[in-house]
């Protein structure tokens, strides 16, 4: 189902990858908005995917949620978002988490969360380094 407003930044939804190709992400999975409403921009976001597999390393760009934001699963499943792959997407792809029937949830982070997972995409970028000089 399409949304009817533009995501905030920090709201979770699930995406839906249809398209992409291996090693890109095909599964449908949460992602945090990272954008806020750009001017000329309506039809796309910064969107970050939220993966429950612990990384293999533990570095910068990995950054641990305070819970799992997940309507369906237990707040104290550990789960991270993957900020080195950030996207920019059209709306389009972003659905809401069915609850019931007809009814949606759109679950959003906390604050030191959605600032923690803008740190991160810093990292993930190299512009962490441009942070520290100023």
């Amino acid at each position: 189902m399409a949304l009817k407003f533009h995501p905030r930044a920090g709201q979770i939804f699930v995406c839906d990858f249809k398209g992409f190709k291996e090693p890109e992400m095909v599964k449908p999975r949460p992602v945090i908005v990272i954008s806020p409403r750009l001017p000329y921009r309506s039809e796309i976001v910064a969107v970050v995917p939220i993966s429950l597999t612990e990384p293999r390393h533990h570095l910068p760009f990995c950054y641990r949620l305070s819970k799992n934001y997940h309507p369906d699963e237990p707040d104290g499943l550990p789960c991270w978002a993957k900020a080195d792959m950030l996207m920019n997407l059209g709306t389009y792809r972003l659905n809401g988490f069915k609850v019931r029937r007809r009814k949606y949830e759109y679950p959003t982070l906390l604050p030191d969360d959605l600032a923690g997972v803008r740190r991160a995409v810093l990292c993930g970028l190299g512009l962490d380094r441009i942070e520290k000089q100023a």
